[in-house]
């Protein structure tokens, strides 16, 4: 395993919530040392200043990568165990020794987020705003009553594994991305329903395309949930963690067998509120009302993608409301926006609901034409420029890595 010296003086450093991060007794040098005599698990095999964002050899195109896992060098790991934080690792192998009364096992004591690294022009690599990242995935440890991960360690970590797999950052102007995928879950072995003692966050990153194919080149066609629920009041459906999505996998397969790639679910208990796309926030546009709307309710996971496009919206002129939507104002919006850190924007072309007597109704956005809409496309390019860095960061979103 290989560790960084500099993130982990900065982790040494750090302390939350009464949990001590450990400190190195030798010097990083005689570390380093003893963990090549050991058997690093990772082949230095050039170095660091040698790599640049897209070099890696792939099997497929940057331009046509999609939305799924592929092998990259390494992931980072950190342990909580006896109250404290262990020393990051740099690992090459991507499978997990876990023992069989985890807590995440049995009791889905699992959290996790998702990221994006964009390569740019000048060669540069930049995480899109990985503190607010971290500060979701405090709130659900808070929830699930795991150890929060301090926002520095958190951030530094992510730029140790993105340098450390900056080759298989895609290169400026594929339209690709590094997707880094933060995850905490109990290690630690309960078999009566309490927390872990021992935790493990680990942090893997792949390669990515558009989550759904063509991406902002066609609006997709989605379909409206009304025989499952995604999240019920005052549960967990406001943090990120893993039972949410395995919830949706059954809908999302049924509704894909029936040619809808998305679903749109609504408030579980009135089923009469718009709440949140399968894996992404709804948005709407009404053009003549000049709003961005969006559903606020506790069951909502807050996304950082539409956090940013709220904030791009008001700067542009719109009126942001924050607000319950009944479903029937489906009809009053132009245009319907799926958004995420995954997605980042998907136009919606149009969401059908089948009725109980059998007949369906079909909500359309936009000219039906396969065009996107004026102000989809204005919010989507003014994000996506700064990710790429093709506008000046006025935000401040952007974290460098390299």
């Amino acid at each position: 395993m290989r560790f960084s010296s500099a993130l982990f003086a900065s982790l040494a450093l750090t302390a939350c919530q009464g949990f001590v991060l450990k400190t190195p007794t030798t010097s990083p040098l005689q570390q380093h040392t003893q963990q090549l005599r050991q058997g690093s698990s990772l082949n230095m095999v050039a170095s660091e200043s040698l790599k640049a964002p897209g070099t890696a050899k792939m099997d497929t195109p940057w331009n046509e990568l999609g939305f799924e896992f592929r092998p990259t060098n390494s992931h980072i790991r950190l342990t909580f165990k006896d109250g404290e934080w262990g020393k990051p690792e740099l690992v090459k192998e991507p499978y997990i020794n876990l023992h069989i009364g985890a807590t995440a096992l049995h009791y889905g004591q699992a959290c996790f987020e998702g990221l994006k690294a964009f390569a740019h022009e000048d060669g540069s690599v930049n995480i899109f705003r990985p503190d607010e990242n971290s500060k979701r995935m405090q709130n659900s440890c808070e929830r699930t009553l795991m150890p929060a991960i301090p926002t520095d360690v958190f951030v530094n970590a992510c730029k140790e594994v993105v340098r450390d797999n900056i080759e298989y950052v895609p290169p400026y102007g594929s339209g690709g991305a590094l997707y880094i995928r933060p995850l905490l879950f109990g290690s630690g072995p309960k078999i009566g329903l309490q927390p872990a003692d021992e935790y493990t966050f680990l942090i893997l990153v792949i390669p990515v395309g558009d989550y759904y194919k063509g991406g902002l080149s066609a609006p997709v066609d989605g379909l409206l949930i009304e025989d499952f629920d995604r999240a019920a009041p005052r549960g967990v459906g406001n943090v990120k963690v893993a039972g949410n999505y395995a919830a949706d996998l059954l809908p999302n397969m049924l509704g894909k067998k029936k040619g809808f790639p998305i679903g749109l679910y609504l408030d579980a208990a009135t089923q009469s509120m718009v709440e949140e796309f399968s894996t992404s926030n709804f948005v709407g546009i009404n053009n003549e009302a000049n709003t961005f709307v969006t559903p606020k309710s506790p069951s909502v996971l807050p996304s950082i993608t539409n956090k940013s496009l709220m904030t791009i919206a008001k700067d542009e002129g719109l009126k942001v409301e924050a607000r319950d939507i009944p479903v029937e104002e489906l009809d009053q919006f132009d245009e319907v926006l799926a958004v995420g850190t995954a997605v980042v924007v998907t136009p919606v072309g149009s969401i059908t609901r089948f009725l109980e007597d059998g007949s369906e109704k079909k909500y359309e956005f936009g000219e039906q034409n396969g065009e996107i809409g004026e102000t989809t496309l204005r919010l989507y390019k003014k994000v996506r420029d700064i990710q790429n860095g093709e506008v000046e960061d006025t935000y401040g979103w952007n974290v460098k890595v390299n």
